[in-house]
């Protein structure tokens, strides 16, 4: 099957950043120049290609990853325009996760922003080479060099300017390229009649400057630059270009750019940077995975030759054609209509279709092939994250990780006759979504939804009734706590039953400890010696510990940051069962729960602030009454931001407070930091809450 494209023409990139920084402004200016789209589809008036989603077109966000395909010069480019605001990060995260490189956009005025420290560091667990653009710099308050001032403040990045602003604010009318010695010029709105003429002489020492500057930090990246730049041998426009190149696949160099993507100005240049700069499937290092089979790692090379092996980063229901998987192919070639293996499920699925997709538009294609990403049909079993490869050579690929829920409110169909309805609705929706949980009480006997954010379940709830016809009624936001121990303990837990006949008999002893560092979960660990258990219960007393671990001792919380060690415990030669360990696992759990002197945990949120000054003072006063933590207070403009650690259940609603507090002028983004323990009294009101809730049960 031979491949329609080069591998090392091909580039697969993000575009990613802080929430209303212009990414989909971007998108929509790529797809316009590169002749893919005829018409430019603008945010605020809900006609972005990329934003095709009905709840994306009313609120002029980005809610969900959409994919692309569009050409430039010689290569084909593959675009994932992801979205900014942090309660739908998990689309940045998985996305990131199959993506070979990234754009990452910063607004002109903003600079570096909480949300772009955010998709920073997704970058960097994921090690996607980057370009940065500096995007309004025709806004007032624009500042180039400050953004990339703070690039290497708060991002510790080693950026350098690749390219500077041709004028400012209202009178930035083009670029200044100091790597070609080139100043492009914008002559009309549609931002397509651009001539290129050499650099004016007033600006022949700003580029020097800036050009210096550039070489000094590739000089940090490249000890060929750095040879070159300490014995004083001349560095040439092309040694500047190729180094670039490979220090930005080298993830040790992020060159910058600058335009005004609303205005169309430099766009094409960024095009010209993806092409150049950005690397193809071929030249990043091999995808390591782990044979399912032997435990050990493999390396998956980059060829359509080797065996086929893909991931499933996405799942969408399409109206039409049911469900799609988008996938990632890491090495090989996979043609419709074939079967492929599912090694995380250990199944085999059908491939009914493969359609490439330009946002929720489908584009059949008879078969995909190394470094391509695409969308599959027909995939029954197969999971967010789940690896795709063939039966004969099965490959695991290191699965994403997903943040945990800090929001969940109870939901209940208008009538009882829904309620199957909404029950496969929310499951189809939970497939899709990741960071999108249901839970069944059944002490309360509710269905509760849990999600990244008041906004986020707003959205579901929206879906619900659009897509899937349901009406649906919600109680009102919670904070999903969380419970652990504060000391070391051991439990036991002993499970006996007789009934005539073959009995039940389950023992284990547990040793449980609080986590060395918060936000490990639980941890399983084995250390049974001399057969005091037989091996094959040992995977039943693991399940025990984690179906307890759901709810907790104090208020019914899941429980979370725990080690529990399996050290001892007795079976007996006929009545011993998996069932019996199960339970006396969970005995076990409990019991040590109770020892363990409990504490109850909330979710911490990392909040700025952006506010007038002369409303700074009052909003510092409501902050600081609400339990909040300040962490720095800076200048940005005009404006000043404010930093603060704030429990979530301090701020359901914040924005209509802020809103009468600053005359509607203030604005704030946050995301999840960490979980720490509640203060005593407010732990003791939620504890007496659920109790009160249970004895009235009864």
């Amino acid at each position: 099957m031979a491949r329609k494209i080069p591998i090392e023409k091909l580039r697969n990139i993000g575009i990613i950043a802080h929430i209303d920084a212009g990414k989909t402004t971007t998108t929509e200016r790529i797809l316009f120049y590169s002749g893919k789209t005829y018409k430019l589809g603008e945010v605020h008036d809900g006609t972005a290609v990329m934003d095709w989603m009905v709840q994306e077109q009313e609120r002029g966000i980005t809610i969900t990853a959409a994919a692309t395909t569009c050409a430039w010069k010689d290569c084909t480019i593959n675009i994932i325009d992801t979205p900014g605001h942090v309660d739908f990060t998990v689309e940045v995260e998985r996305s990131l996760k199959v993506l070979d490189g990234a754009v990452v956009v910063f607004c002109g005025v903003g600079g570096v922003e909480p949300q772009s420290e955010t998709v920073w560091r997704q970058a960097d667990r994921y090690a996607v080479p980057r370009v940065a653009y500096v995007n309004k710099m025709d806004r007032t308050g624009a500042k180039f060099f400050e953004t990339i001032a703070e690039m290497h403040q708060k991002l510790g990045a080693n950026a350098a300017a690749i390219q500077i602003p041709y004028g400012n604010e209202e009178n930035f009318k083009g670029i200044v390229d100091i790597v070609d010695h080139k100043l492009y010029l914008y002559k009309d709105d549609l931002g397509k009649d651009i001539q290129a003429q050499e650099v004016p002489e007033e600006l022949k020492a700003d580029v020097e400057k800036y050009r210096a500057v550039l070489i000094e930090k590739l000089a940090e990246a490249d000890d060929d630059i750095l040879d070159k730049f300490l014995h004083g041998k001349e560095i040439t426009d092309a040694d500047i270009k190729s180094k670039i190149r490979s220090t930005v696949i080298a993830n040790k160099f992020v060159p910058v750019l600058c335009g005004s993507s609303f205005k169309n100005k430099g766009i094409q240049l960024v095009l010209d940077a993806v092409v150049d700069y950005l690397p193809a499937p071929s030249d990043l290092p091999a995808v390591k995975g782990t044979n399912p089979e032997s435990g050990e790692f493999e390396e998956i090379s980059a060829s359509d030759d080797a065996p086929f092996c893909a991931l499933s980063f996405k799942i969408a229901t399409d109206p039409y054609v049911g469900r799609l998987n988008y996938v990632r192919v890491y090495s090989g070639t996979l043609a419709s209509g074939t079967y492929i293996y599912n090694a995380t499920k250990r199944v085999r699925e059908r491939v009914t279709k493969i359609v490439r997709m330009h946002a929720n538009r489908q584009e059949i294609i008879d078969s995909i092939s190394t470094g391509d990403i695409a969308a599959v049909v027909g995939l029954k079993e197969t999971k967010t994250g789940d690896t795709l490869c063939l039966e004969k050579t099965p490959i695991l690929v290191e699965a994403m990780r997903f943040p945990e829920p800090v929001i969940q409110q109870a939901i209940e169909t208008s009538s009882k006759d829904e309620s199957e309805k909404l029950g496969m609705a929310l499951h189809k929706l939970a497939d899709e979504d990741p960071s999108f949980r249901i839970t069944y009480n059944q002490e309360t006997g509710q269905t509760l939804m849990a999600g990244m954010g008041q906004l986020h379940l707003e959205i579901i709830v929206d879906r619900l009734l659009r897509e899937f016809n349901v009406a649906v009624q919600v109680g009102f936001p919670q904070v999903a706590y969380r419970e652990t121990i504060t000391k070391k303990i051991n439990a036991s837990g002993k499970f006996i039953q007789q009934s005539g006949g073959r009995g039940q008999y389950g023992h284990c002893v547990l040793e449980m400890e609080p986590q060395e560092a918060p936000g490990m979960g639980i941890t399983f660990e084995n250390k049974i010696k001399g057969g005091a258990i037989p091996q094959e219960f040992i995977p039943s007393v693991k399940q025990g510990v984690f179906d307890t671990a759901k709810s907790g001792c104090l208020a019914g919380y899941p429980v979370t940051d725990i080690k529990v060690t399996l050290v001892d415990g007795s079976f007996h030669e006929v009545d011993s069962s998996e069932l019996a360990f199960k339970m006396a696992a969970g005995m076990a759990l409990t019991d040590g729960l109770r020892k363990g002197s409990p504490i109850l945990l909330e979710p911490i949120m990392d909040m700025e602030v952006v506010t007038p000054e002369e409303f700074m003072g009052a909003i510092i006063g409501d902050l600081s009454s609400r339990r909040a933590k300040i962490n720095a207070i800076n200048s940005r403009g005009n404006v000043r931001a404010i930093r603060v650690f704030i429990p979530l259940a301090e701020i359901f609603n914040y924005a209509t407070v802020m809103r009468s507090l600053s005359q509607g002028r203030a604005s704030y983004t946050m995301e999840p930091s960490y979980y720490t323990e509640v203060p005593s009294h407010i732990a003791d009101k939620i504890i007496a809450g659920f109790t009160s809730a249970g004895s009235h049960r009864k």
